[in-house]
């Protein structure tokens, strides 16, 4: 009969402590792929914006001197970062390619003209920036016309100025949720074990004594929880840098390594605090309150 009642208490000593490391790993987890999403909100940003392109037409008397200087002006420009020449023959392959068929054959020369596309750093990737860019291109006698979807380029910088503003408030709200999660998982766990903490005290034992187990206890189940959160992460991390490696979410090392620390170091801490206001807070009831609480 005792045997069978302390495998019942073992059993259930082991469920409530599987349950405080999953509650922890899980809002650990959650917590860091959202610091993840916070790092890499700027990089993503930034892909997107360097995908605008704007066009410069060339006037088919544009002289191949001219031409070659501008586009070597503006591949060594510090708002560029990247430039291509396209020329009427190879923008007509693409039309063909495009659609199936040569335009070429209805209307019997190629209406096309020479061009350069230019793909900008983000941070110039602005429809003040463009504007300016735009108008000074616009001056060179060679050239026809610029092009570029400003209302794109508005849209997009409009986007990811809210997206930014929601996710740092999403952070803290989640922040917090975490906090108190992780809190109420260890405050469950220690109200198991308050008549101990109680029959402890009342033998002699300090408080300092009574608490340092219980909260040793939960530091160790912290570090479980944080390490099966940095796992995850890493796993999540692995599979998006090679979903989308343009994003090339791997080449910032030291930030990435700086957030594994932060979100361990929460583990110990949350979990640290979490169990020393509990067991304070049993430590300072008397033995009848223990039954209302």
């Amino acid at each position: 009969m005792s045997s069978s009642f302390e495998t019942y208490q073992k059993r259930r000593l082991i469920t409530s402590y599987f349950s405080v490391v999953l509650s922890i790993a899980l809002v650990l987890f959650l917590l860091g792929v959202l610091g993840l999403l916070i790092l890499n909100a700027k990089k993503v940003a930034d892909h997107f914006k360097e995908q605008v392109v704007m066009t410069i037409y060339l006037k088919d008397s544009a002289k191949e001197v001219d031409i070659n200087q501008l586009e070597k002006s503006l591949a060594m420009a510090d708002y560029v970062k990247s430039t291509e020449y396209v020329s009427k023959e190879q923008a007509a392959e693409f039309m063909k390619e495009k659609n199936g068929e040569d335009f070429m054959d209805f209307v019997g020369y190629n209406p096309l003209q020479n061009s350069i596309d230019i793909h900008f750093k983000a941070d110039y990737v602005t429809s003040e920036q463009l504007e300016e860019i735009s108008a000074e291109t616009l001056t060179k006698s060679f050239v026809d016309e610029v092009n570029y979807d400003n209302d794109l380029v508005t849209l997009m910088n409009n986007n990811v100025k809210k997206i930014s503003f929601w996710v740092l408030v999403l952070s803290a709200i989640f922040t917090l949720i975490a906090v108190l999660l992780i809190n109420s998982s260890i405050r469950l766990s220690v109200y198991s074990k308050r008549f101990t903490i109680k029959t402890m005290q009342m033998v002699g034992a300090t408080k300092q004594f009574i608490r340092r187990p219980f909260v040793w206890k939960s530091v160790k189940l912290g570090i479980i929880g944080a390490v099966l959160a940095l796992i995850g992460m890493a796993v999540v991390l692995y599979y998006v840098n090679k979903t989308f490696p343009e994003l090339q979410l791997l080449n910032s090392p030291v930030l990435i390594a700086s957030l594994f620390v932060v979100v361990f170091a929460l583990g110990i801490l949350i979990t640290w605090f979490s169990t020393h206001l509990a067991t304070q807070r049993f430590l300072n009831l008397n033995t009848d309150q223990l039954y209302y609480q």
